[in-house]
């Protein structure tokens, strides 16, 4: 789901549906350009390169070639110490990720490229919880990293390697023979997946090279892409200077819309730059349209007994595997082991081949010191809530130091994020404790937990302890079907 005051248009619909198709399939890869970092704070190439251009007596807001500017300062000072420091100074800096950053991390995608040389994105995904592997030279090339979920092609170097970075026109030129390996991994990727170009503005004078050889390659059988694009801001007053800047702005960003469908790339245009973190909120929710997260303890299992408790929570995994929804579980004490039970019972009994990956379960780990376990437990509930489109609440007790029944702190707080992230939250409040309570609160204002679905007669039969569990999990399930469908409606 995404913000209340943003809608996505037809063409922004289009593109949310046809990127997510790749996601699913495994097809899909990222290029995150300087956009993405500027946001976060660093400065921009021309920014960057503000003090080498004074230096060298120019002003860098007249200079067009900024690959070129770089070269004249190595030309007269005869090395480039000085801008390997710049790198350093700047983009070892704190720097805040974006939204965007954090909503990318969490995708599917396993091929992340990036011409960006700082490590806002592989700090993105390992905070995710996601194994990295960073490509900075050709030697990496040849290396893997076990277990990996995601590689990062850092295709002009890295901070890391300021002395490595492509920066020259030097470095331009001699990129097909230092880095010849890193155009051609990307030219079969080009050829294999479909691409995301994000904060990238199609200068690079290496993409150019690479994109007309993939296309010289493939004729008109090139794989389609897709880039989001800011359209040109119309100005407060269209007349005069202003409105002739304004019609030149959008005339030169129909060229070069035209010029980028020969390499197969598909625009989709933006307004404003703060609509790119929308538009990738609603892929999420798109592509997350059917996981489910469970959430739910029961160290007491009243008002429905442990036996009929239990059923409900095997038959819930059961059905989710069933009816091709993806079960994430942070395997809650009572509720957790008997969903997930289920789910893998559905898995291994089904006459169809199913992926075992949608049994998603991350046990919550132990904290290295006990006063932290709140705080990493946090973490990871909303690592967990990030990756689906829908919570299903049931029970929500524990046991507190004195052997107390008492609502559970950590289902409420698993609501509360889920709430937080705008995801679909499904209490069972014929279940009691916390769930009650949250089915209570959605019945007074649905709009909040399952906003702009027509559930009321679900939602009404949840909180009725008389209802048998098929006709709980009918609700439930028709509930968690409109939900998917409002997602991929955006």
């Amino acid at each position: 789901m995404t913000t209340p005051a943003w809608t996505a248009s037809a063409a922004q619909k289009r593109f949310i549906r046809h990127y997510a198709g790749f996601i699913d399939s495994g097809d899909a890869a990222l290029f995150a350009g300087a956009g993405l970092s500027r946001a976060a704070g660093y400065v921009d190439w021309r920014a960057l390169l503000k003090d080498i251009a004074a230096e060298l007596r120019l002003d860098v807001d007249r200079e067009a070639d900024l690959v070129a500017l770089a070269q004249y300062h190595v030309n007269e000072k005869r090395n480039r110490s000085r801008i390997n420091q710049v790198l350093i100074d700047e983009l070892t800096k704190d720097a805040v990720r974006t939204p965007s950053h954090a909503i990318l991390s969490r995708l599917p995608v396993d091929t992340v490229w990036t011409t960006n040389y700082d490590q806002l994105l592989e700090h993105a995904f390992a905070d995710a919880g996601k194994s990295v592997d960073v490509k900075l030279s050709n030697a990496s090339l040849a290396q893997t990293r076990r277990g990996r979920d995601v590689t990062v092609y850092k295709m002009h170097g890295c901070v890391t390697q300021p002395e490595e970075a492509v920066l020259t026109k030097d470095d331009y030129e001699s990129y097909q023979s230092k880095r010849s390996l890193f155009a051609d991994s990307l030219k079969g990727d080009l050829i294999a997946k479909t691409f995301l170009f994000l904060g990238f503005s199609f200068a690079d004078p290496n993409i150019d090279h690479i994109l007309g050889r993939v296309k010289t390659l493939l004729g008109t059988n090139q794989r389609e892409h897709f880039c989001v694009m800011r359209r040109p801001p119309p100005p407060a007053r269209k007349q005069g200077k202003l409105k002739a800047d304004y019609e030149y702005d959008c005339r030169k960003a129909e060229l070069q819309h035209a010029d980028l469908l020969r390499f197969g790339i598909e625009t989709v245009w933006i307004d404003e730059f703060d609509e790119l973190e929308y538009l990738l909120r609603a892929l999420a929710a798109h592509v997350d349209r059917h996981s489910v997260f469970v959430s739910g303890a029961a160290r007491g299992t009243t008002p429905l007994g442990s036996p009929r408790l239990e059923e409900f929570a095997r038959s819930l995994g059961r059905r989710l595997i069933g009816e091709q929804f993806k079960l994430v579980s942070g395997f809650g004490r009572g509720l957790g082991e008997q969903c997930i039970l289920g789910a893998l019972d559905a898995v291994y009994h089904s006459v169809k081949v199913l992926d075992r990956d949608r049994v998603l379960v991350r046990p919550f780990p132990r904290a290295t010191v006990a006063a932290d376990q709140a705080t990493q437990n946090s973490r990871h509930r909303e690592d967990l809530l990030s990756r689906v489109g829908a919570v299903v609440v049931v029970a929500g007790n524990k046991l507190d130091a004195a052997g107390q029944l008492r609502l559970s702190a950590g289902v409420v707080e698993e609501v509360d994020i889920a709430l937080r992230l705008g995801k679909f939250v499904i209490p069972v409040g014929a279940s009691g404790h916390v769930a009650e309570q949250i089915w209570q609160q959605a019945m007074a204002a649905p709009g909040r937990y399952v906003p702009g679905l027509s559930v009321a007669t679900e939602l009404k039969l949840l909180g009725d302890r008389q209802a048998s569990n098929e006709q709980l999990l009918n609700a439930v399930f028709s509930i968690l079907h409109a939900a998917a469908r409002a997602a991929s409606a955006q």
